[in-house]
């Protein structure tokens, strides 16, 4: 089972950061159904931007299992060096450098993958962050910055000469974004060129998927980002897949439920009811994006308080069943 420094993880499957998405109740929701670790929306390095009502909410981690991982973004050493101090200072016991955000917002402040352009920085930075804190640093990256330009392998090796306990690898370059293809054999070749951790990422989307690209990469573990939005139990089917080759069932509509009735109920809490209702209502339209809706969507979106939601949730699921006992 693979370690991030001194914290071996119950599983290799890791809930990838993604902004917006991997708040604290949706990274508590996944360790509970059975993510190995989980890591947090990147947080900037900038530190004037910390007091930020989003800053703070990403800040936190009340509640969170440990090892806490925070993910850092920016594109200066010495900011980034702060920042992770900051953090650790704040809780973090693992620290992520974010080379692989393809945002162009990101990319044109020179940070995320816009980073990997330019070896030399992206040394200076891995460098300046492990030599700042006495926590493991790990980095999340792509295969390069475009096709003609893939130079994961290098960054990989320089990055455990720094210092970095372990690596994320999306298997594109930022030019390629989320098209269809993805680059496992860039993965598997990082994977050969370093002796540190490799969590494989990309389109993984199935206890089989994981097997199969763990298989093929040689990867110790993978990352989970999209897939896991509305089916956080996914994290559980993959490692008792990976563990046993059994198949774990979807789970039954109660319990699809039940999970969805507990996530909005931390989103209320969290944000308080006027922006926990706007952010609940993605989270619904992804749980319920493989059922038919019927212009439920439509409907729940317009909807502006917490006990109207749930029980408009509550309703859709009794309708449900009692659809499917009519026709059986």
């Amino acid at each position: 089972m693979p370690a991030i420094g001194p914290y071996p993880l119950a599983n290799p499957v890791v809930l990838a950061p993604m902004a917006g998405v991997t708040d604290l109740p949706f990274r508590r929701l996944c360790r509970r159904l059975g993510a190995g670790l989980v890591v947090g929306e990147m947080v900037s390095g900038n530190a004037d931007l910390r007091n930020t009502r989003k800053s703070r909410q990403r800040l936190d981690h009340t509640g969170e299992p440990e090892p806490i991982a925070v993910q850092i973004v920016g594109g200066d050493p010495d900011v980034l060096a702060e920042a992770a101090r900051f953090n650790v200072s704040n809780g973090a016991q693992i620290i992520d450098i974010n080379m692989g955000c393809p945002a162009k917002k990101v990319c044109n402040k020179a940070a995320g993958s816009a980073l990997m352009r330019d070896e030399r920085l992206v040394n200076d930075i891995l460098t300046a962050v492990v030599a700042a804190v006495d926590v493991p640093v790990t980095l999340k990256m792509r295969t390069g910055w475009s096709p003609d330009m893939r130079n994961a392998v290098r960054i990989a090796q320089m990055a455990e000469d720094a210092g970095i306990v372990s690596l994320a690898v999306h298997g594109r370059t930022r030019a390629c974004g989320y098209q269809p293809t993805v680059e496992y054999h860039t993965i598997r070749d990082v994977k050969a060129a370093v002796n540190i951790p490799v969590f494989a990422n990309g389109d993984i989307d199935s206890p089989q998927k994981a097997a199969e690209v763990m298989a093929f990469t040689g990867a110790d573990g993978v990352l989970i980002g999209r897939a896991a939005q509305g089916r956080p139990w996914i994290f559980r089917q993959i490692a008792h897949y990976l563990a046993t080759g059994e198949e774990l069932p979807e789970p039954a509509a109660d319990d699809v439920r039940d999970i969805l009735v507990s996530h909005l109920h931390a989103l209320y809490d969290f944000y308080g009811e006027y922006l926990g209702v706007r952010i609940a209502r993605k989270h619904v339209s992804w749980y319920l994006q493989s059922q038919p809706s019927d212009g439920f969507r439509k409907v729940f979106n317009q909807l502006g308080c917490p006990d109207t939601q749930i029980k408009t949730v509550l309703e859709y699921f009794s309708d449900s069943a009692n659809k499917k006992d009519k026709v059986a």
